[in-house]
């Protein structure tokens, strides 16, 4: 992947694959449970699903539900781990597209994050400060919920993991299709404008990237430090 200018001006950068789908942490580790792929097909449609990563620590996490029709290898994978559906704290879902939200009724004692709605088990909607460009912690200093809007409007998010032994790690729902994406991601974008914004700073402050339809990847940035930095990309 070419460098890329992030908001705070030229920041050179590389990315390279992430060998294996486990990435692990204290207190947080990050399993990719299902990788994400999208291929066009002959006759112009498109079959795809998207990555479904778990976040294994104090607070059970799901980032993204595939579609339903892998709602069987979602069980699957949760029980490979040793993880019931019911045990899951939160779920995220970075945006509503079908192959993200597909699987959401098989946690029903879970807090939902769907983009920037927050919904409690009983059914009680909360407020939050995501459509406000705020983070939204699920355990304070470890995992939270940042707004990336551009994707699917403005109520895109990502999960933030820190801690990890690759440092902070985003699951970035369809923000990136996968690396090395450019020229990919701009035709499925209703706000490409955002989005790049968005796709800079999660350069900027992640160093393993999760994307919606493809590999995990590293982010290399060349002459700065450990980024650490808070909020959205405005």
């Amino acid at each position: 992947m070419e460098p890329q200018r992030g908001p705070a001006g030229p920041r050179p950068r590389r990315t390279s694959p992430l060998a294996g789908r486990l990435i692990p942490g204290s207190p947080y580790s990050v399993v990719v449970l299902q990788e994400g792929y999208s291929a066009e097909l002959p006759d112009g449609s498109t079959r795809a699903d998207g990555t479904v990563t778990l976040v294994l620590g104090p607070q059970l996490t799901v980032v993204d539900t595939g579609g339903p029709w892998g709602r069987a290898r979602l069980l699957a994978g949760l029980a490979a781990q040793g993880v019931s559906a019911g045990e899951v704290r939160h779920v995220v879902c970075t945006h509503g597209h079908s192959d993200h939200v597909g699987n959401l009724n098989l946690f029903p004692r879970a807090d939902l994050i769907v983009g920037t709605d927050l919904s409690r088990p009983d059914g009680r909607y909360l407020p939050t400060g995501l459509r406000r460009g705020l983070p939204h912690p699920l355990h304070a200093g470890h995992v939270e919920v940042l707004p990336t809007p551009g994707h699917a409007g403005n109520d895109d998010v990502s999960v933030m993991v820190r801690g990890t032994s690759l440092g902070h790690v985003l699951v970035a729902g369809d923000l990136f299709e996968r690396e090395d994406d450019e020229g990919q991601w701009q035709p499925l974008s209703q706000d490409p404008v955002r989005q790049q914004a968005s796709r800079a700073y999660a350069l900027d402050i992640a160093d393993v990237i999760v994307p919606g339809h493809g590999a995990p990847f590293r982010v290399f940035r060349e002459g700065t430090g450990h980024p650490g930095q808070e909020g959205g990309p405005g």
